[in-house]
């Protein structure tokens, strides 16, 4: 339990400024939503989803791979981090030299041909946070939370000021007085084009803040390091990639592929990608858990006790995970006022996309096997099939049921790849996960969630109320079983 306890402290540690950041970021959403169209929202949601694409391509899958061969060489630490980030600022400089020839064709072709610079803000975006993926993995593997956290924070807090500033301040000094020193230079056709600038500004920053990361280093490029390292890595880049698809494509597929004229699209896409959003609280534990869990679970492979302590961090993972889900659909009368009127007509989705989260959560922990055995080939492939699934499954479901075709089709690919990564684990790195009580915390969390409507209509309860007993009921049953679980192992 005690190596849980300090899993647990090193997820509050490491994710602290993940959970900060994209809360803050969660405020941003009534900001945006409060003040632009679904329509202009949607070209917001587009551009990210692009950018998921290529913060995967771009980084080559060398995170992953300087945590696993950092201390499996010879020539020194500083080698394989500078080996590394080499690689990564050549592949990264090549890429925006190639945006900046092909911007105007390619702006035409994702139909913004009137904002090139949207394309290129971006673009200066994802090549200065993937170079920053290195150093940022560097502060991880040498345990320095407080700088991590304090970077990231900087980040958020600079693009969250700029934000208010481009979208409420400026716009109003403009309004009242367009001759002032200040109003001079607004741009109101640039439009949601300030939230771009506002992201870039932040990582100009951020990449400033990280320079200390790439003085008094031992520089070098080592060869033989680098070939294992890209054998390693490259499946790595197949995974990143179709766990891209799987989250995003739908947002890209939605603009193209709903039966109504081009501006109703957008304003379904915009409708779906903020509620999308209300999902956010399980995608900030996945995300804080995922900055602990890789250093983790390389550091603790060879202890003898490490399966079953994989097999308890899998339980505690799922309980919590469940509590979200019932925290936001049990009280989604009070999350939905996170966005405007306007986009409320989606929150049906939010369930199906909570669940979908807790599966993706499920499958990050069963993922380990590929990753500890270098199977990560065979990673890709479990990858790969769940894109393909998202896929088929989106073009399928989107023409008939719309956005909510979408969010089921999240849900099916990553249940689908829980599923076969458990599979796959049991015969290259067995795990006794106990698999019937995480399939009972997930069923009691969804009969309670079924409840919560029959309580309302049979008793009249104010619906808070309900939800608050519901939510008390889940955390007395949780308790009572696991303390029988342990009194049970105590005995034996």
């Amino acid at each position: 339990m005690g190596i849980i306890k300090k899993l647990a402290s090193q997820t509050a540690i490491y994710g602290i400024s993940s959970i900060f950041g994209r809360f803050l970021n969660y405020l941003l959403v009534p900001l945006y939503t409060y003040h632009f169209s679904a329509a202009q929202y949607g070209v917001v949601s587009e551009f990210y989803a692009y950018a998921g694409f290529f913060s995967v391509l771009l980084l080559f899958g060398f995170e992953t791979g300087y945590f696993r061969f950092r201390d499996k060489q010879s020539t020194g630490r500083d080698v394989a981090y500078s080996t590394a980030l080499l690689f990564v600022v050549l592949v990264n400089l090549g890429f925006l030299l190639l945006i900046a020839v092909i911007n105007p064709e390619l702006s035409a072709l994702l139909r913004y041909p009137d904002h090139p610079e949207y394309i290129l803000w971006f673009a200066i975006i994802l090549v200065l946070d993937a170079i920053s993926a290195i150093p940022f993995a560097r502060l991880r593997a040498e345990n320095k939370a407080l700088r991590f956290a304090g970077i990231k924070i900087t980040e958020i807090m600079i693009t969250v000021l700029l934000s208010l500033f481009f979208i409420i301040y400026w716009p109003r000094i403009y309004a009242e007085n367009p001759y002032a020193w200040l109003a001079r230079n607004y741009n109101p056709a640039i439009g949601v084009g300030y939230i771009f600038i506002a992201n870039l500004i932040a990582s100009i920053f951020k990449f400033l803040l990280l320079t200390p990361q790439l003085i008094g280093l031992a520089w070098g490029f080592n060869k033989a390091l680098f070939g294992r390292m890209i054998r390693y890595s490259l499946p790595m880049v197949v995974i990143g990639f179709a766990g891209i698809i799987n989250e995003m494509l739908d947002r890209v597929l939605l603009k193209y592929l709903l039966p109504y004229d081009f501006q109703t699209n957008m304003k379904m896409l915009g409708i779906y990608s903020a509620c999308y959003k209300l999902s956010i609280l399980m995608s900030l534990f996945i995300q804080a858990f995922r900055y602990a869990a890789e250093p983790f679970f390389f550091a603790y492979a060879d202890q003898k006790d490490a399966r079953r302590i994989y097999a308890d961090v899998l339980r505690f993972f799922v309980i919590f995970c469940v509590f979200i889900f019932l925290l936001v659909t049990l009280f989604i009368d009070f999350f939905k006022f996170f966005v405007g009127d306007e986009f409320r007509a989606g929150l049906e989705v939010v369930p199906v996309l909570l669940l979908a989260n807790l599966c993706l959560g499920i499958y990050v922990n069963l993922s380990i096997w590929y990753k500890l055995t270098d199977h990560t080939l065979i990673g890709a492939i479990v990858s790969l099939a769940g894109a393909v699934l998202t896929v088929v499954l989106n073009v399928w479901w989107i023409p008939v049921y719309g956005y909510a075709g979408s969010a089921w089709a999240t849900l099916a690919c990553y249940a689908s790849m829980a599923i076969m990564s458990y599979l796959l684990g049991r015969k290259y790195y067995p795990v006794d996960y106990d698999v019937k009580r995480i399939i009972g915390y997930i069923g009691l969390g969804m009969a309670l969630y079924f409840m919560q409507e029959g309580l309302r209509i049979y008793t009249g309860r104010k619906p808070w109320l309900s939800a608050s007993e519901l939510l008390l009921v889940y955390i007395l049953v949780i308790a009572l079983f696991e303390y029988r679980k342990k009194t049970f192992q105590a005995r034996h």
